[in-house]
C-alpha cells in the first residue's frame, strides 16, 4: 500500500464536506421538525445491536446488507444497522411499551454491506416515521400523507406514487402450492418484472388457476386504469385478493381527493420487503430518477415477532438523495468577522452577537485574514470607542 492509498475510503463511503454537509443537516432538521409537528416523537436508536434484534421480523431480508462483528464483552454477534425500522419496532415493543397508538420518528446514518444500486453509496442518511398500534386505513393514509409532506419540504414537488399490496402475490402463490424451488424462481422473475421468464415458468398453468393469474398480473401496471385491469385479470381469485384490491381502490380514491395533483400508479410486481411487509406498500418517485425517493408500507407481523403483537406502518427517506434531487432555495450563510483584538469590550459584544448570529474570530497567527474568504459579509469595527457591525462592502 502506498502512502496515498492509506487515506482512500472504501468504495461507496465518502466524506461529506461543506457546503453539502450543511445542506444535509438543514434538511434533516426540517424533516424531523415536520414529523414532530405531526405528533411523531424523536428516537435515536444505537448504531449497533445484537443480530437477533436487528433481524427480528424482517424475514432476514436485511442479513446480506448488514456488517457483522463480535462483541468483545460478551462474544455475541452484533451488527451495524442497515435499516432503522426494526430498531423502532423494538423500541415500541420493549422499551416504551405504551398502550394505544405510538408515533416515532428518527434520522441517522445506516451502513450497507453493498450498495443498493450502481450509483448508490453505502452510508445513506435514513429518516423515517413509524406508526404503531393502528391497523386502520387512516393510519396508512397518514403515513403516506406525511411522507408527501416531507418530500414537499425537501423541494421535491413532482412526485409519482406507486401503490401495491403484498397480499395479492402472497395469496396467489399460496393457493398455487408450487414447490419451494419453483416459488423462488417465480418470485425472482416477478421482482425483476421478467414477463418472458414468467411465461416459461407458468405457461402450462390452466386458465383460471393461481399460476395463470400470476402470469396475467405481471402484465398489469400503470395508472388508475391498471386497477380495473387487475380486477379483470384476477377475477375469481381468493377473497384476500379481492379485499386487497378494494383497499388499493379506497386508498387511491382518498389520495386523489386530497392530493389532486399527485400522479398515482400501481405496480403489482412490487415485492420489495415481501417477507417483511404484510399489506399496503408504496413508493415515491421523481422524474429522471430511477430509484424510489421514499418508500414504506404496513408490517403488522413484526410486533408479534418481538413478543408484542402490534400493527405497524411507516416510511423512510434518504436525506442525502433528497438534497441532490430537491429544489430548495439556497440559504445564504452570513457571518460577522471579529478581529484578533484583546479588548474586553469586544469579548462582550461577540458573546451577545453569538446568541443570534455567527461570529468568526480572527487569530493572531492566521495570515489569511480576508473576512470574505471565511464566509463573512460583515465585520466588527471600532468606531468612536464602540464596537459596531458594518457591512463588509461599506468598508
Amino acid at each position: 500500500m502506498t502512502v496515498s492509498d492509506r487515506w482512500l475510503l472504501p468504495d461507496g463511503v465518502e466524506d461529506i464536506l461543506p457546503p453539502l454537509a450543511g445542506q444535509i443537516e438543514s434538511l434533516r432538521r426540517e424533516v424531523m421538525d415536520t414529523c414532530q409537528r405531526w405528533g411523531y416523537q424523536l428516537v435515536i436508536p444505537p448504531l449497533i445491536e445484537y443480530l437477533e434484534s436487528l433481524f427480528t421480523g424482517t424475514g432476514h431480508d436485511l442479513e446480506l446488507q448488514t456488517f457483522k462483528l463480535t462483541d468483545q464483552l460478551t462474544g455475541r454477534m452484533m451488527g451495524v444497522r442497515a435499516d432503522m425500522t426494526p430498531q423502532a419496532a423494538r423500541i415500541d415493543a420493549h422499551t416504551l411499551h405504551q398502550d394505544g397508538v405510538t408515533r416515532l420518528c428518527y434520522a441517522g446514518h445506516v451502513l450497507h454491506a453493498r450498495p443498493q444500486h450502481m450509483l448508490a453509496g453505502r452510508t445513506p442518511i435514513q429518516a423515517g416515521c413509524e406508526l404503531f398500534g393502528s391497523a386502520s386505513a387512516e393510519a396508512d393514509f397518514e403515513v403516506i400523507s406525511l411522507m408527501l409532506e416531507c418530500l414537499r419540504v425537501s423541494g421535491v414537488n413532482r412526485v409519482h406514487l406507486d401503490l401495491a399490496h403484498v397480499s395479492i402475490y402472497q395469496s396467489l402463490i399460496e393457493a398455487a402450492d408450487f414447490s419451494e424451488e419453483t416459488e423462488r424462481a417465480i418470485f425472482d422473475a416477478m421482482a425483476r418484472k421478467s414477463v418472458p421468464e414468467l411465461d416459461d415458468l407458468l405457461g402450462s398453468c390452466p386458465d383460471g388457476s393461481p399460476g395463470a393469474r400470476l402470469r396475467s398480473l405481471a402484465r398489469v401496471s400503470g395508472g388508475v386504469e391498471a386497477l380495473a385491469a387487475a380486477r379483470t385479470a384476477l377475477a375469481g381469485a381468493p377473497s384476500q385478493v379481492v379485499e386487497a384490491l378494494d383497499q388499493l381502490q379506497r386508498m387511491a380514491d382518498r389520495l386523489t381527493e386530497v392530493f389532486p395533483d399527485l400522479s398515482l400508479g400501481f405496480d403489482f410486481c412490487e415485492l420489495r420487503g415481501y417477507n417483511y411487509h404484510t399489506g399496503l406498500v408504496f413508493a415515491a418517485y421523481v422524474p429522471g430518477h430511477g430509484e424510489a425517493v421514499g418508500k414504506g408500507g404496513r408490517y403488522d407481523a413484526i410486533g408479534r415477532d418481538f413478543g408484542r403483537a402490534r400493527p405497524a406502518t411507516g416510511f423512510s427517506l434518504d436525506v442525502r438523495a433528497l438534497v441532490a434531487l430537491g429544489d430548495r432555495p439556497a440559504r445564504k450563510h452570513s457571518a460577522i468577522w471579529a478581529p484578533a483584538d484583546a479588548d474586553p469590550a469586544l469579548e462582550g459584544v461577540i458573546s451577545g452577537l453569538r446568541m443570534t448570529e455567527s461570529v468568526v474570530r480572527g487569530l493572531p497567527d492566521d495570515h489569511q485574514t480576508d473576512p470574505a474568504s471565511r464566509g463573512c459579509d460583515r465585520v466588527l469595527t471600532k468606531r468612536d470607542g464602540q464596537w459596531v457591525v458594518e457591512n463588509l462592502n461599506s468598508i
